[in-house]
């Protein structure tokens, strides 16, 4: 059955390469860039809050001060591709000076212009190009500002030029995170310019599938990745700020969403305002946003031992542990998952003692890969082998992400709180096809000493041979740990007044 799949999604997989091939040599020509010229607008109808960028924008890689900046070189090649993304996305303008600035951005965008207002392969990939109007449009006030007429004309125009190639190329992007910032992308064009406000109602369509599509009843993605959470809720934020700016009516949906969107959020950080490092979920700096709720005055209410995303939250006075008793994502949405299914992290006085090992997407791919594996969760693994399998055909990879190839289920989950202990439990049969084995962990924290404890059961057929099992409990980086003289424990250095021993049983 999954070598039939496989074939299918290779096919597939031909298919909308050969398309995207010929879609990038047709986007090379005269006759599509000429297509996207239309009607300029006349002026901006409104200037969004520029400061709305920085909901979107945390990274501060290209400070710079642009008065030591020499605009005529400013657009040589960078020495890799992240680099240049980075430089043509324009979420640097975040970081500008905004009174001293405007004179030098207008000419390093003029140079731009110039040099890039027709389709450029990696210039305009989807993500890119998206930002780059976010960027525009949000910080239209300075880039305009004393500007001469020619260069006011010529920039309205750009952003006409490269939103209708979004229109153009939409309905063809299958990444849902490129996706949504198309369509935020769109709905600022449709908003701040009134000859164009079919863009807008074209966005509001488009987002209310994309939500329909990528979010469980929670507002949690289907992804099952922490880290999804905060990147789609920052767009769906994004867009609607824009909306009040523009004094127009949010549609109930967005609202709805974006309100379970954080509930979700606010009940899934960790005592240092991260997400766990769950299905793809990374370190990142989260502070903007939280900034903005604060500032905001957004109440978002507290959820008790509720799972969320597929995760479980257990809390008692200092200790926290994140316990992950979801099944595995579709396909569709696995390009992320990692293949830890049970696995926990631990945090005491709102310091992370247990982890998972995070994505390594950032890193390179091989890094990537293993992170995706088994061993590199907390969790257990029979015979070094990974519950889940990942694509590992090249093309099929290229078109939809490292995806999963198998499935399996979570069960018999329990969550208990009574005046002994609070604890989750659960069970999942990832081994079952292979080494005939189901999987039992329960995992919980003493009311009555503070202490965590848990148990894990391997539970096998009859007539199975012997098998290796490895419960693996990795230490978050910094933490020392020194097997004591007993043999069956471990002491972990937390700082130099405090330590814990882990200790295991029979």
């Amino acid at each position: 059955m999954f070598n039939i799949k496989s074939i299918f999604f290779y096919c597939i997989a031909v298919k909308i390469s050969f398309v995207k091939f010929f879609k990038k040599v047709y986007f090379s020509t005269k006759l599509y860039n000429k297509s996207l010229i239309t009607k300029t607008p006349q002026q901006f109808y409104f200037h969004p809050n520029p400061f709305l960028l920085s909901i979107i924008s945390s990274y501060d890689k290209y400070f710079f001060k642009m008065s030591e900046v020499d605009p005529n070189v400013f657009w040589i090649k960078p020495k890799n591709k992240n680099d240049q993304k980075e430089l043509h996305n324009f979420l640097w303008l975040n970081l500008i000076d905004r009174k001293n600035d405007g004179k030098s951005i207008q000419k390093i965008i003029n140079l731009w212009m110039l040099k890039y207002s027709e389709y450029k392969r990696n210039i305009w990939e989807n993500s890119v190009l998206s930002k780059r109007i976010i960027s525009w449009i949000l910080n239209s006030d300075i880039i305009l500002n004393n500007g001469f007429f020619e260069f006011k004309r010529n920039f309205l125009t750009n952003i006409i030029i490269q939103s209708n190639h979004i229109k153009k190329n939409i309905k063809y992007e299958e990444d849902y995170s490129k996706k949504i910032q198309m369509l935020s992308a769109l709905m600022l064009t449709g908003l701040v310019f009134k000859e164009y406000e079919e863009n807008y109602n074209l966005a509001i369509k488009g987002l209310e599938k994309l939500i329909k599509d990528f979010f469980d009843n929670d507002g949690f993605p289907l992804s099952r990745n922490p880290s999804d959470l905060t990147f789609f809720s920052k767009y769906l934020i994004l867009c609607r700020e824009c909306i009040k700016d523009a004094q127009k009516y949010v549609p109930e949906f967005l609202d709805e969403t974006i309100n379970k969107n954080l509930v979700s959020f606010k009940n899934i950080l960790d005592p240092n305002n991260q997400t766990p490092l769950f299905n793809g979920g990374i370190e990142e700096d989260l502070q903007n946003l939280n900034k903005f709720i604060t500032n905001k005055g957004i109440q978002i209410k507290n959820v008790k031992n509720k799972m969320i995303g597929g995760i479980q939250k257990l809390k008692h006075k200092n200790n926290y542990i994140y316990f992950d008793v979801g099944n595995p994502p579709s396909k569709n949405f696995s390009r992320s998952y990692q293949s830890g299914p049970l696995s926990f992290e631990y945090y005491l006085d709102g310091m992370k003692i247990i982890t998972n090992c995070g994505f390594g997407i950032n890193i390179s791919s091989k890094a990537e890969l293993i992170s995706r594996l088994t061993s590199a969760q907390s969790t257990l693994t029979l015979n070094n082998t990974s519950v889940s399998k990942f694509e590992r055909n090249k093309l099929v990879n290229k078109i939809f992400g490292n995806s999963i190839k198998n499935t399996f289920k979570t069960f018999n989950i329990k969550f208990i709180d009574d005046n002994d202990k609070i604890s989750s439990l659960a069970s999942h049969n990832g081994y079952e096809s292979n080494f005939g084995c189901l999987f039992k962990r329960q995992v919980s924290i003493s009311k009555k000493d503070n202490n965590i404890f848990g148990s894990d059961e391997i539970i096998k057929k009859t007539g199975i041979k012997s098998i290796k099992y490895d419960l693996r409990f990795h230490l978050y980086p910094g933490l020392s740990a020194v097997k004591t003289m007993s043999g069956n424990s471990v002491l972990i250095q937390i700082n130099k007044n405090k330590s814990l021993i882990f200790t295991i049983k029979n």
